[in-house]
Order: structure tokens, then sequence, then C-alpha cells
């Protein structure tokens, strides 16, 4: 039996300052084949006795140095949803009773998912962040500011405020590896303002630090890992699985009168790094999910040779593209996507420039990582919520969306592969 357990307190939110690059080369397992390796989720492969490598690598933000006067007084925000909708956002404690934690096989599969969604704009604004995860994410990131910071982010959306009425489309959000589900809290709120349901989810042992009921704090196990390629792709494929129990929950009917409608038959998953290689299993594994987002990851399994017949959309930095850091990870990849897919890049961008960090970043006064001409602040997460949208616009909704059929004036910055 599965169960669904409400959070009777504030939201738990976490904007994780401290990114990883992908997890590894993109590993030459096909999809159909993935499951001959350790992907039960009843144990994760054994740690190394000497690992010398992080799975969890320096990238986006790593530690930064920088002193106290280089961040004074920093007010922190999140920039203004561009929908017509008010947001409302309501934390949940999933307890999935079928699955032992993939990290923890003694105990069961918990995690905490964010719904972001169009509200009666009533109450107050949730909170960003518990002083306990801004802690852990400043202190891991080396941040010369006070810990506590990211408590004070400035965000839209209304706390547990009730849903507007009718069905909408849901999009799940998986971040990237030791990130929490806040990294993506800017394109969250901005696709609810534009009529989504949109789950976040925090992938337990796998963020830097979850906060679960009864002042419980889960810290990352995968940031203890050696990284290889049959870790990269166990981790997605249980990620995989976690996406489709919080898919089952969210369209079962089982959270309250005052929880959004969803529309079961329009959905798609949304990733950050790991989280978009997850996306992309998570599109051949579950029949219910109709498109898909891969934002800057590297595949951990690549889509079967045999091709994927639903629309999914790569936005990446220029580690794709051919020849660069990558490998032929993403041109194979696309190669096997139909005709309604898309890979976008941004050359200027980093690893982070999709997320909330960079944004973070700059309203700290830290220089950017990649230098100056680095996309970053609020323009990453502007061009990321605009061409997510847009895909998710013509996928879900069959709205036109121009914006995905070439270069664009307004994001001088993306540049068409397909």
């Amino acid at each position: 039996m599965r169960t669904a357990e409400h959070l009777v307190r504030s939201a738990f939110v976490a904007t994780a300052v401290v990114a990883c690059t992908a997890l590894v080369a993109p590993s030459a397992v096909a999809l159909a084949g993935a499951a001959a390796g350790p992907t039960s989720a009843v144990a994760a492969p054994a740690p190394a006795v000497a690992a010398t490598t992080s799975l969890v690598a320096p990238s986006a933000l790593a530690p930064v140095e920088a002193t106290p006067s280089d961040v004074d007084e920093p007010i922190l925000s999140l920039p203004e949803p561009t929908g017509r909708y008010p947001v409302g956002l309501m934390p949940l404690h999933l307890v999935d009773e079928d699955r032992a934690d993939p990290w923890v096989p003694e105990a069961r599969r918990e995690l905490m998912v964010s719904l972001w969604y169009p509200a009666v704009p009533r109450g107050e604004i949730a909170p960003y962040t518990s002083e306990a995860v801004s802690t852990a994410i400043i202190e891991a990131a080396r941040l010369p500011v006070a810990p506590d910071i990211l408590t004070t982010v400035e965000a839209h959306a209304y706390d547990r405020a009730p849903a507007l009425p009718g069905k909408r489309p849901l999009v799940v959000l998986s971040p990237g590896a030791s990130l929490s589900r806040e990294s993506l809290m800017s394109l969250a709120e901005d696709l609810a303002s534009r009529g989504y349901v949109v789950a976040g989810i925090d992938h337990t042992y796998e963020a830097r630090v979850v906060e679960l009921p009864g002042d419980r704090v889960a810290g990352c196990l995968l940031c203890e890992r050696e990284n290889t390629a049959e870790l990269g792709a166990w981790v997605a494929h249980g990620r995989s699985a976690d996406i489709g129990f919080v898919l089952d929950e969210l369209t079962g009917g089982r959270l309250g009168r005052h929880a959004p409608a969803i529309d079961a038959r329009r959905i798609a998953v949304v990733g950050h790094s790991l989280g978009g290689a997850s996306a992309a299993v998570s599109i051949m594994d579950d029949p219910r999910v109709d498109a898909g987002v891969n934002l800057d990851g590297t595949f951990q399994v690549d889509f079967p040779e045999g091709g994927a017949d639903r629309p999914f959309l790569m936005l990446g930095g220029a580690a794709h593209e051919p020849g660069a850091s990558d490998g032929t990870d993403w041109p194979d990849n696309f190669a096997r996507l139909g005709a309604t897919s898309r890979w976008l890049q941004v050359p200027t961008a980093n690893h982070g420039s999709f997320t909330d960090q960079l944004m973070f970043l700059d309203q700290l006064g830290v220089p950017l990582p990649g230098g100056p001409g680095t996309v970053g602040g609020e323009r990453g997460v502007r061009i990321t919520s605009a061409y997510v949208g847009a895909f998710l616009d013509r996928h879900l909704r069959g709205l036109d969306a121009p914006l995905l059929d070439g270069p664009s004036p307004a994001y001088p910055e993306v540049e068409f592969e397909g």
C-alpha cells in the first residue's frame, strides 16, 4: 500500500548553491538492456574502498574565493513569473510503501515534493528555505555570507493557497546531483503562472540535504560515491522510479480538495544535469510521460537505437557540441529522436546557467564562473523558462510556439543544432 502524507508545517525549500557536473561520460548501455545492471532499487553499488573521484564534482558553483565586502547586504529574489496566474505552493511528503529505499534498503522510499500551481492569491508567501537547509548549502559552497541567507530569498508562491479550478497539465522537475528541488524554482513558478501544475522532487540521499518530517535530515550519500558509468545509469533508473511513484500519487486523486486538479493525459518530465538524464529514462520507461527536457545533462543511459517517438528538448551549453568535452553523447542521442524534438545550444552558458544558482551568485556580487561573458543572473533563467515553456506549450497543449522554429532576436544567445 502506498500512502501520501501532507506536511503540516511550512514548505521546505532549498536552493542548492553547490552544483555538480554531469555524472559521467555517456553510458554505452541502451535503455532496453540497462536492467541487467544494478538497477533493482534494493541496494546501491558498493562504494570503492579508496575512491579518489567524487561523484559530485565541482562545477557551476564550486567554492568561490571572495571576501565579505564583495557581498554587502545582498537581497536575493526570484524573477517575476511571466504568466497571468498567481502561484500557490503545497509541500508534500510521500512514502512508497511498496519500494525499499535504494540508498537505505531497510527503509521505505520517502520523497519530499513541492507542488506549484495556479492559485487563489491568499495568505502568506511560502518561505523559501529553512535555516538548516540554507546553512548546509552555504557551508558546502564556502560562500562568505550568513549561513541563513537563503531564508531571505523573495519568492512569489502563496503558502498552501487554494488551487484555481480546472484540470491542468503536469510537469515533473528533477534537479541535478547534489541539488535540491528548489534549484529550479524560478522555472517552477514561471510554468505554474502559465497554467501548469509543477512537481519538484527531492531525490532523497541524492541532494546535499533533504529535510523530512520529525526533524530528520537526510544527507547526500550519492556525493560519497565514486563517479562511474554503472552508478550513473543506476541512479538515473532509480530516479525514474521516483518519478513514476510521484505520478501515481499525483494522478490518484489523493491530494485533497484544495489541491490542484491534474490532467493525467498531459505529462512532461524536465530535469537539469543528472535530472535531465533521468527525464530521458522516464520518457522511455513510463508511457504516461508525453514529453521530456534535458537541461545540460550527460545522458547516463542512451536512447535505444530504434529511436524514441515522443518529443524531447535538449537545452545545453558548449560542452555538448560535436567535438567538445562531452564527446558524441548529445549528437548520438539526438540522432535517435524524431522530428518533433529540438537541440538548442547556449555556447556562453555555464552548467548552472539553467538553474537559479548563477542568479544568486550574481545577486551576491560574486563573479560568475566562466568570466563576464557567461550567461547567468536572471538572463539564464529567463532563457530556460522561455524555451521550456514554449516546448511544453506546443507538446502538452497544442499551442503555437514559433520560438522553437528558429533563432530569435529576443534570445540571440540560443543556437539551433536541430
